[in-house]
């Protein structure tokens, strides 16, 4: 990503996406929890993949 992410923006956007409003009181909470989800998808996104990606084997009991 080439922007800075802004949480109070994404969940400005989500408010109003969703018909939403969150209390005041709980806005930096939810922007906190939005913003540290953002950085791990950024670092999941930045591993680098094999050309020949295989499923994990599925046991059943």
């Amino acid at each position: 990503m080439s922007e800075e992410f802004d949480a109070k923006a994404h969940v400005a956007h989500m408010e109003n996406l969703m018909g939403l409003t969150i209390e005041e009181e709980w806005r930096p909470v939810v922007e906190a929890h939005i913003s540290a989800i953002e950085k791990a998808a950024v670092l999941v996104r930045s591993f680098p993949l094999d050309e020949e990606v295989e499923a994990a084997p599925v046991f059943e009991a």
